[in-house]
């Protein structure tokens, strides 16, 4: 016997609804309208929740944004969660692209900035949470470029329905995650008796998931000590 040489299993979402009512005991012929409208509600809110144990490595992508000279506020798509990685990038004169890292400033760091419209290079950035978020960039970008900003942003796990046979927006090592956290959703409506069970799963499941999202880099930490000094 051979295997099936594929890693392609990806099933609709009404799939899932269907298994995770299983999870449940409530069979295929027992699902209603109202079990189909519940679930919807439920895996939704789920990876609701799941957009906040950011940084989700498959939602990561790279934003490029054309600096202007002066303008120190830049859109951010709505979908962003979070902002990771941001530097800017301009040509040495010769077709090459020199990158400059920049860092973050809280809210209050970027109130306490004296000048905010003073134009040179750019060494830090706020960024804005709003429904409508932004970022904010000090130094103002001079008229030395011209710049690119390019940052990594963490962004929203697609919607999930159930008609036309959507499939989920996770990666195939996801699936038992949203399996068994769904199930444990529902129990809460459909099958008391079967919360603790499969809320155990569920949480077992995720932890698992969650621990291999991430990057298998090593970890170096270089506390500063300019602070310190002898007595």
């Amino acid at each position: 016997m051979t295997s099936s040489g594929s890693s392609s299993f990806n099933p609709a979402i009404g799939e899932f609804v269907l298994y995770c009512y299983g999870l449940c005991g409530i069979r295929r012929a027992a699902i209603a309208q109202e079990h189909l409208v519940d679930a919807r509600m439920a895996m939704n809110l789920m990876l609701a929740e799941w957009n906040n144990d950011t940084p989700n490595l498959w939602k990561v992508d790279l934003v490029e944004v054309p600096l202007v000279q002066g303008q120190a506020v830049y859109p951010v798509d709505p979908s962003t969660i979070m902002v990771l990685d941001i530097y800017w990038r301009v040509n040495d004169g010769n077709g090459n692209p020199i990158d400059t890292i920049i860092w973050p400033l809280s809210r209050t760091e970027y109130a306490s900035m004296p000048n905010k419209d003073m134009q040179g290079r750019v060494t830090s950035f706020w960024f804005d949470r709003l429904l409508s978020p932004s970022i904010t960039l000090w130094q103002v970008p001079d008229g030395n470029g011209p710049y690119l900003l390019r940052y990594y942003r963490v962004t929203q796990i697609f919607d999930a329905n159930l008609q036309g046979g959507e499939t989920l927006d996770l990666p195939n090592r996801w699936f038992g995650a949203f399996a068994w956290g769904l199930a444990s959703r529902l129990a809460h409506s459909y099958a008391p008796e079967q919360v603790m069970r499969l809320e155990a799963k569920a949480q077992q499941a995720l932890q698992n998931a969650q621990e291999e999202d991430t990057e298998d880099v090593p970890l170096f930490l270089s506390p500063s000590i300019n602070s310190y000094y002898s007595r």
